[in-house]
């Protein structure tokens, strides 16, 4: 009799499995959560994800194909490349609360791509040693604490310093606190190099702006001489009208290009502030013959802008006959940018 109105009750609750015992509950609601994925439903719902998805992977994969012609769409898609992988998640998420297969799979597209391009940039490169290390900073013509910028980095225990936005009112500040270590330098217009080592020919670099802000010197180091470049292309906007605002600074890396590759110099140094992504095709002129140092032997990826919270690297260091160590970004001295250093050997 007991027997009997316990079974009742399980039926009545749902959870008799007609063999004459209980079955939980919870157990039972598992196997229905995932049967609503289940049938051809699964694979006809969320196709407009699916499509997203499959664009997005086409446009990191091709990026160099999206065009420039509509406010240089192109070169703005290149210079936050990176950070095209965080939609992938995002669309997964869609893709779970729209319960798609469809969509899943075709996430792999754009998450394949990504790790291919990307993913040995979150690792760390770096090698011990070096024959030569240096470093580029833009201090910012608005810099709050030039003095502090000095300091730090002349304990930086870099060989050779560039620095970029030097304000003119600022200028006797960063000489100032430099000359202790670095006792050859040389600043045209509001570029600068500073060097343990004597440093001869320095001049300025043509790259029509109708003012001084790239140069080039010879440094003699231990291991022979170097050519150093220092440089500040021009910056790049986003404006509503024109989009993605980049000409000035295009046209100065091809004449920075043009002077590079005419250097009869067996080894050479680019160190600056380029206003573009080692991925940007508009710093071809230049990224084709020179081999960035973050790339080759980088900690992470090394973003250097803006340093209250660096979502890329606009600041580079490059070199021609040189093999990279290791390349990093340096701790925030009070500029808008963080420095970044490369050792590297002969």
């Amino acid at each position: 009799m007991a027997r009997a109105y316990m079974a009742d009750a399980a039926k009545a609750s749902g959870e008799w499995d007609g063999t004459g015992s209980r079955t939980r509950r919870e157990g039972s609601r598992v196997p229905r959560m995932f049967a609503r994925w289940g049938g051809p439903g699964a694979w006809r719902r969320g196709w407009l994800l699916a499509a997203l998805a499959v664009l997005l992977g086409l446009a990191l994969f091709l990026h160099a194909e999206v065009p420039n012609a509509v406010g240089n769409l192109g070169s703005l898609w290149e210079t936050f490349l990176p950070w095209g992988g965080a939609l992938v998640p995002v669309l997964a998420l869609l893709a779970v609360l729209r319960r798609s297969l469809l969509a899943l799979v075709a996430l792999l597209l754009p998450a394949l791509v990504w790790l291919n391009l990307f993913g040995g940039q979150f690792t760390s490169k770096s090698g011990t040693g070096g024959d030569l290390t240096v470093v580029t900073h833009n201090v910012n013509a608005e810099n709050p604490d030039p003095a502090r910028t000095a300091r730090e980095l002349a304990g930086s225990g870099a060989d050779i310093i560039a620095l970029e936005e030097v304000a003119g009112s600022q200028a006797a500040q960063y000489d100032k606190g430099l000359a202790g270590e670095y006792r050859h330098h040389k600043r045209v217009g509001t570029v600068g190099v500073w060097s343990k080592y004597p440093m001869r020919d320095a001049e300025t670099v043509d790259i029509k702006m109708g003012w001084p802000r790239a140069m080039r010197a010879t440094v003699a180091t231990p291991k022979g001489d170097v050519a150093v470049y220092a440089a500040h292309l021009p910056s790049v906007r986003l404006q509503f009208a024109s989009g993605f605002t980049a000409g000035q600074r295009d046209g100065s890396a091809e004449a920075l290009g043009r002077a590079i590759a005419q250097d009869r110099t067996e080894r050479a140094v680019l160190l600056g502030d380029l206003n573009g992504t080692m991925n940007d095709r508009a710093l071809a002129p230049v990224t084709s013959q020179m081999r960035s140092t973050q790339g080759a032997a980088g900690d992470g990826p090394g973003f250097s802008w803006p340093a209250s919270f660096p979502t890329t690297r606009i600041d580079q260091i490059m070199v021609k006959g040189l093999e990279p160590v290791s390349s990093w970004s340096l701790p925030s001295t009070g500029s808008d940018h963080l420095p970044v250093a490369a050792s590297v050997e002969f």
